[in-house]
């Protein structure tokens, strides 16, 4: 595939994962980001994506002054339920307290000031957590829930097909980029929101009625998320394409909004 040019001005701010990488004798720290929420964010949204390593969240103010939108990615890792006043039920299960201290303040930085913001599995999870929601560690225990999970040793064209129905609300834009009220989604998570947080409007759900997609209500600009992975080949897919593009546009005009000589 060849990669469309992406606007040179128009930068999309993408948090990195902390993560312990190699074998045994060779584990290091890395901060790590797919290159398939680049890629989309390159490709689906025409922006340049940006990473700030190292960065806290005593800098969100500086660091957005700089650019036009951010990205909450997927990730192995869980947030950690301390944030929702839970104890971890699974201990097994990969968490990244780094990335919550920055991306909890982000979320909320972002809000107040109007930068576009987009989340995506975790990162969705991370803006209901950060406006006081709650999650659950492990859908596929709550009585009457499907289990969400991809199947393990599967290929990843596989693993990140569609794979249940979502339910979309009539006339929100999540219905506008789908071009209908019903969509086919893929699905490759454990936790999902349980309580949806004050100021969240629910666009979609799953057939157990699980939340799989919101809005900020009020929000000044694009302020959305999803529960699935849209970025996943996102220009061979109409309804993930037209996610992009609306975040995309956004961004843009944020970028042709500001003052000459900032950012």
């Amino acid at each position: 595939m060849t990669l469309p040019p992406a606007s040179p001005h128009t930068l999309v701010w993408l948090p990195a994962d902390h993560r312990v990488l190699g074998g045994d004798d060779s584990r290091m720290p890395f901060l790590v980001l797919g290159d398939k929420y680049a890629r989309a964010v390159k490709v689906g949204a025409h922006a340049q994506p940006v990473m700030f390593p190292l960065a806290e969240a005593s800098q969100i103010p500086a660091l957005l002054d700089v650019v036009d939108g951010v990205m909450l990615t997927g990730s192995p890792s869980n947030v950690h339920p301390s944030h929702f006043d839970e104890p971890v039920a699974d201990p097994s299960l990969p968490l990244d307290p780094e990335r919550d201290n920055l991306t909890l303040n982000l979320v909320r930085a972002c809000v107040a000031q109007g930068v576009p913001l987009l989340g995506i599995c975790r990162g969705f999870q991370e803006i209901n957590v950060a406006l006081g929601g709650t999650l659950y560690q492990q859908v596929q225990n709550q009585p009457g829930m499907m289990d969400h999970r991809d199947p393990d040793g599967v290929p990843l064209d596989v693993a990140y097909a569609p794979v249940h129905p979502i339910h979309i609300v009539a006339g929100s834009c999540l219905a506008e980029w789908a071009g209908g009220t019903q969509a086919q989604v893929n699905s490759l998570h454990g936790q999902g929101v349980n309580r949806l947080a004050p100021g969240l409007t629910a666009l979609a759900h799953a057939p157990d009625g699980l939340v799989e997609a919101f809005e900020v209500q009020g929000a000044r600009t694009f302020a959305c998320a999803v529960q699935w992975h849209p970025e996943w080949r996102c220009w061979e897919n109409p309804f993930y394409s037209a996610i992009f593009r609306a975040f995309g546009d956004a961004c843009l005009t944020r970028r042709r909004g500001r003052p000459k000589g900032q950012g």
